[in-house]
């Protein structure tokens, strides 16, 4: 989850008070052998769409879903592949088709069961309602290259089993089936979409309980007693709070009100280490950070907007602003994906754009100006609760100084502001951007923010050469010949820069001195359900 998925959002809407908690009046569970009932805390962000998995593409309602629903496979702390839903996955000889075969006696929170209607209907709905990660649907039989369409290619054996028939071989298709888009809905949720959203039925091991949902404050979850799985949950539960700033949230934690805090603000990089001690984290995740020029933005079009997004590139100071803002939390980036998935290249061909060279940005825009000269302010958009203006200032500031032009920040006040002005296509500048992995596999850092109207390519941007590379990759039948072939597809990237490729962040976080069984996972996340408190 885009971010999931695909969007990074880092903690999010309206303000709670500094001091907000859980509240009290959680309902108990019985969570398993030796589990508490206590609930964890932890910080989040109001989810930008109804909870339906299929149409949510940013990290606020990813986070929820990934906790209220399970789907055919998981992936544990290290992104390894593990079944949940699924008893067997099996491709035929060339992995064009897969037959999947479910666990009988799995149920949705409401008490019915989980049967393979509910997976085929919920992802055809995605497709043919061209939800936001339809994308990912893209490969099955019956759909367009935007993953919108009638899926032909799903077809229901029995209760427990279906076959999905692919366009092409894929040998990665398993893996990609622990993604949110790949959930299941109850029949509740398919014949009432809406309802389904705001009052969530799910399949995962907790569930959102009654009135729990309060919009722009918090949700509470609740261990979902039907859930059978391997994470069933050690707690009694978990409330995400909408902090409206990270500094907010840090305070919390520092003070015992907050259990649990997935980013640590940039004020505190050079102290959250001392300030917790021993109670936080600072490793490698699956994140990419980057700022996005949608195509339509003028100056920023055709051979004179190929010159100029090579310029901005080049007019950055990775090297200084991810030392001086971020402590080391952050690592110039050197392609389009992360270090910590299968495959990964620091020198994929054209990725010297990358490096800071101040003399080459300004030979480059006044080649551009040539063509058309430059008018106007450079902006970057970004959302103020996420703890993203200093770096926002310092991108701006190297542009400003290298290439003597106006260029700032454009602050919204929480990221839902911000990605609602994105998906309208209403924006009028430059928008900070990341991805933090869907499942752990280098395909899913390109296909779904660069693909041709995939649910996530917030720039609209759309290259003949790029598809079809993504094409034969996801046909390849060996993850390191589809490796291979992503490295020629980042060359096109590198020649187009439809985004600015900045830096990998690291996963820095911490908790408070309640908790115990803190760890985060491949992608940045707090491994919820092993969560626990102390005595």
């Amino acid at each position: 989850m885009n971010l999931k998925k695909t969007w990074l959002a880092v903690p999010a809407v309206f303000a709670l008070g500094l001091s907000a908690c859980s509240g009290g009046t959680a309902d108990s569970a019985t969570t398993g052998e030796g589990a508490s009932d206590a609930i964890i805390t932890t910080n989040g962000s109001e989810p930008q769409n109804p909870l339906i998995p299929a149409d949510t593409n940013e990290t606020g309602g990813g986070k929820i879903l990934d906790l209220i629903f399970a789907g055919l496979v998981y992936y544990d702390a290290k992104g390894a592949v593990h079944n949940e839903m699924a008893e067997k996955i099996e491709p035929n000889e060339d992995s064009s088709v897969w037959t999947i075969t479910l666990k009988k006696g799995q149920k949705f929170s409401d008490g019915t069961e989980v049967k393979a209607r509910n997976f085929v209907e919920a992802w055809k709905k995605g497709a043919s309602e061209a939800m936001l990660s339809s994308f990912f649907f893209e490969p099955i039989q019956g759909a367009d290259e935007e993953g919108a369409g009638d899926l032909t290619g799903l077809e229901v054996v029995d209760d427990y089993t279906f076959t999905v028939t692919l366009k092409a071989p894929t040998a990665d298709f398993s893996q990609r089936l622990g993604y949110s888009a790949f959930a299941p809905l109850p029949d509740s949720t398919l014949e009432d979409m809406e309802k389904g959203g705001e009052n969530p039925i799910g399949n995962g091991p907790y569930m959102v309980a009654e009135n729990g949902w309060e919009h722009n404050a918090q949700i509470h979850l609740i261990p979902n007693p039907e859930y059978k799985g391997d994470n069933v949950a050690k707690n009694g539960g978990v409330d995400i709070i909408f902090y409206a700033s990270q500094d907010a949230a840090y305070q919390d934690l520092l003070s015992g009100n907050l259990d649990v805090l997935d980013s640590i603000p940039d004020s505190a990089f050079a102290t959250f280490e001392a300030d917790l001690s021993g109670r936080s984290v600072n490793q490698a995740a699956a994140i990419f950070q980057s700022f996005a020029i949608p195509q339509k933005l003028e100056h920023f079009s055709g051979e004179e907007g190929n010159l100029r997004r090579q310029a901005l590139s080049y007019a950055i100071d990775r090297d200084t602003i991810t030392e001086t803002i971020f402590s080391g939390t952050r690592t110039p980036a050197k392609d389009f994906t992360s270090p910590v998935v299968d495959g990964y290249n620091a020198s994929v061909k054209g990725s010297e754009v990358l490096s800071y060279n101040p003399e080459k940005a300004k030979e480059l825009w006044a080649k551009a100006d040539a063509i058309s000269p430059w008018s106007g302010t450079f902006t970057i958009g970004y959302n103020s609760d996420g703890g993203h203006q200093a770096w926002v200032d310092a991108v701006t500031n190297s542009i400003k100084n290298t290439l003597s032009i106006d260029a700032v920040g454009a602050p919204y006040p929480d990221f839902k502001s911000l990605r609602t002005e994105v998906t309208n296509r209403t924006i009028t500048g430059a928008f900070r951007t990341g991805w933090q992995a869907d499942y752990p596999g280098k395909y899913n850092f390109i296909a779904p923010l660069y693909g041709t109207g995939a649910g996530s390519n917030d720039t609209d941007y759309s290259s003949a050469e790029l598809d079809s590379l993504l094409r034969e990759s996801a046909s390849a039948t060996s993850t390191e010949e589809s490796n291979k072939i992503l490295d020629q597809a980042q060359e096109v990237l590198f020649k187009d820069l439809p985004v600015i490729p900045l830096w990998y962040a690291n996963v820095v976080g911490g908790w408070s001195e309640k908790v115990d069984n803190v760890v985060f996972n491949w992608k940045s996340v707090p491994v919820y359900n092993q969560i626990t408190k102390k005595a």
